[in-house]
């Protein structure tokens, strides 16, 4: 009867660690799941020499021996366990549940042996273990939940092997795939946004690049005006591919900010020189109110990508005459650098997604000014890197301000990751 037991609680641990096997991305992941089925047989043995089980799981003697203290590691484990385990007979009444599976369903005690209707009423979840208990075996069943926000989970149910004292029961064991999700959701919403963003340059090039080609380069009149517009096209998708490398290269890990003590006023004077030319275009005067003295603890090279890509911004969205102010202030852990314009500003509704990949707040204005949608993101990575976080405020008719945060003290070189 023991050997019978025992080859139950392994079939059980095994369901559970091929399960985690299935959404393992990693070593790491893989271990994890090995760790997960492990630790479920040892909790499974352990609650059996306690005589705490249900009648699907009846007590193996041998097992009470087990000293103590492997007994309370085992169970603060299994405490700490993020998948939810619920285990039901095979009259669907749950006889077994961990921790995270009494936090997901509310109603579940910590002694109850509810019926699983009483728990929920997720149709899917019913269906799945009744499957089971039956002897076929469910996967990939996704299940939505609303706790503390919208969360998705995937349930795997497998079936229990019968024994001489109870019939067929089954285990479940949900995985919160809600990262998952949303990693994949964004993945396809770039993917979208990058495609409508080289289609637009793409077909202006392509079609007037067919009219020079069906006689109109011969055109004095509009040939160098058709040249002029798709070198325009041209340069944007380059600054968007540029963009979208340096974005990749951020956001993989394999960057390194090497920080140095910098003087500030400096590093905004080269980045206001680099765009007299965008400036004097929109009439927008840009002011460097930064003092002399005032050094901060940065990379160079990021700390001007971050300040031309702020400055920038704030001189194509600015009123035409508008200014645009850099200043500096300090408290006692964060050096915090404002780049203030005087712009339309953005609506409340706008400014907690800004710094999104592709997110605008007027698409087609942001085209026509060539922005990639991409430097607000590379910004926040960047801030980031340096221990750092860039923020935002605005009032609509008065402006924005950015204000980027940088530690005072720092080590020599920090690794994005």
């Amino acid at each position: 009867m023991q050997r019978r037991h025992l080859m139950l609680l392994i079939a059980v641990a095994a369901a559970i660690a091929s399960a985690a096997f299935l959404y393992s991305i990693s070593t790491v992941g893989f271990l994890a799941a090995a760790l997960i089925g492990a630790v479920l047989l040892g909790v499974l043995l352990a609650s059996l020499s306690r005589g705490k089980v249900n009648p699907v799981l009846t007590r193996v003697p041998a097992v009470a021996e087990k000293p103590r203290l492997v007994d309370n590691v085992l169970k603060v484990t299994f405490d700490e366990i993020r998948e939810a385990v619920v285990v039901v007979d095979s009259q669907l009444r749950v006889v077994a549940a961990n921790p995270a599976a009494r936090r997901l369903f509310t109603s579940l005690g910590e002694n109850d042996t509810p019926r699983l209707t009483e728990i929920t009423r997720e149709t899917a979840i019913y269906e799945a273990f009744t499957d089971a208990t039956n002897g076929q075996e469910r996967n990939g069943v996704k299940i939505e939940f609303y706790r503390d926000g919208p969360k998705t989970f995937d349930l795997r149910v497998v079936p229990l092997p019968s024994t001489r004292d109870a019939g067929t029961g089954a285990v479940g064991i949900l995985f919160d795939v809600t990262k998952l999700d949303r990693l994949e959701s964004v993945r396809q919403e770039f993917l979208s946004n990058v495609s409508h963003e080289l289609r637009t340059p793409l077909t202006s090039i392509m079609a007037l690049a067919e009219t020079l080609a069906a006689g109109a380069v011969d055109d004095a009149e509009n040939n160098r005006r058709f040249l002029a517009i798709i070198q325009k096209n041209s340069q944007r998708m380059q600054q968007l591919l540029n963009d979208i490398l340096e974005l990749s290269t951020i956001e993989s890990g394999n960057v390194s900010v090497h920080l140095e003590d910098i003087p500030l006023a400096s590093a905004v004077d080269d980045v206001i020189n680099s765009l007299t030319a965008a400036a004097a275009a929109r009439n927008v005067s840009v002011r460097n109110n930064v003092a002399d003295k005032v050094k901060v603890s940065a990379d160079p090279r990021r700390l001007i990508q971050m300040l031309t890509n702020l400055i920038d911004n704030a001189i194509k969205f600015n009123r035409e005459n508008g200014t645009v102010t850099v200043t500096y202030d300090a408290n006692r852990e964060r050096d915090r650098i404002y780049v203030t314009d005087t712009g339309e500003g953005i609506p409340a509704q706008h400014l907690d997604r800004i710094f999104e990949r592709f997110y605008r707040v007027d698409r087609a204005r942001s085209r026509d000014l060539g922005g990639t949608g991409l430097g607000l993101a590379i910004v926040k990575h960047l801030a980031r890197a340096h221990g750092g976080e860039v923020t935002a405020t605005s009032r609509v008719g008065e402006g924005t301000e950015f204000m980027i945060e940088l530690p005072h003290n720092s080590a020599s070189s920090r690794t994005l990751v």
